[in-house]
C-alpha cells in the first residue's frame, strides 16, 4: 500500500454535502495538505484501500454509509489513521460511541476553520 503522497501528509475529507466537501479541501490544501475527497463511506473506503491516509475527517450523517460505519470499516484497510468525526446532529451518546470506535476527536458543524486547524495540528502531533 502506497502513501498517499509523499511529503505531505494526507487528509481524506468525506462528506456528502459538495459544498462543505470543496471548501474544507481548499482550506485544507492551503495549509500543506494533499486532500483527497469522497461522497460517502463507501467511495471513501475505496479509496483507501490503495492508498494511505494520515487523518481522516467525515461527516456522521450521510447516505449509504454513515460516518461511524465508516470509521469501524477504514481501520480495517488503513490500520492507525487518525479520525475526526464531524456533525451537524451532535449528542453525548453520539460522542461516546465515535470515541469508542476510534475517533480521535469530534467537531460539531458548521466548522470554526481555526477549531479544525488546532485540532488537526494536535492529532498530527501524536505519536
Amino acid at each position: 500500500m502506497q502513501p498517499a503522497h509523499e511529503t505531505k501528509k494526507s487528509i481524506l475529507l468525506v462528506d456528502d454535502e459538495i459544498h462543505v466537501r470543496d471548501g474544507l479541501s481548499e482550506i485544507l490544501q492551503q495549509e500543506g495538505f494533499y486532500v483527497e475527497t469522497a461522497g460517502d463511506g463507501k467511495e471513501a473506503l475505496s479509496l483507501s484501500v490503495n492508498k494511505r491516509f494520515d487523518l481522516m475527517i467525515t461527516d456522521i450523517k450521510m447516505p449509504e454509509m454513515d460516518g461511524m460505519q465508516l470509521l469501524d470499516e477504514i481501520q480495517k484497510v488503513n490500520p492507525g489513521i487518525r479520525v475526526i468525526m464531524v456533525t451537524a446532529f451532535g449528542n453525548v451518546q453520539t460522542y461516546l460511541e465515535a470515541m469508542q470506535l476510534g475517533a480521535h476527536e469530534y467537531i460539531n458543524k458548521p466548522v470554526k476553520i481555526q477549531e479544525l486547524k488546532r485540532v488537526i495540528a494536535t492529532i498530527m502531533e501524536q505519536p
